[in-house]
């Protein structure tokens, strides 16, 4: 599992029949700042992920990723890599608040 943030949608008009309906979030992964560890980072590097929850542009959110994002009862059967499996309110880090869900990154 890790954390990303929500960059925008993705819309796939021609997809096959099992996808129908299943919005779809392009995310970039964030990870802990290694100089100092009091703030998220972005990784650089963005995918589509299939989200079940109604996460918004802006939006930190937990992810699973590779065979284990087929385990929810929502992608069981879906040809997906990726799945919105929590929306986050806030990362503590050794005590300290990182991130907290409505406030500046």
């Amino acid at each position: 599992m890790f954390v990303a943030k929500v960059l925008g949608s993705v819309v796939a008009t021609q997809k096959v029949a099992t996808m129908t309906g299943h919005k779809l979030l392009l995310v970039e992964p964030y990870r802990l700042d290694p100089t100092n560890r009091d703030k998220l980072i972005p990784t650089g590097r963005t995918f589509v992920t299939v989200d079940p929850l109604g996460a918004g542009v802006g939006q930190m959110v937990l992810l699973c990723q590779g065979s284990s994002a087929r385990l929810t009862p929502e992608t069981d059967k879906l040809p997906i890599d990726a799945v919105v499996i929590g929306l986050v309110d806030q990362v503590d880090v050794e005590g300290r608040i990182i991130f907290a869900d409505g406030k500046d990154d």
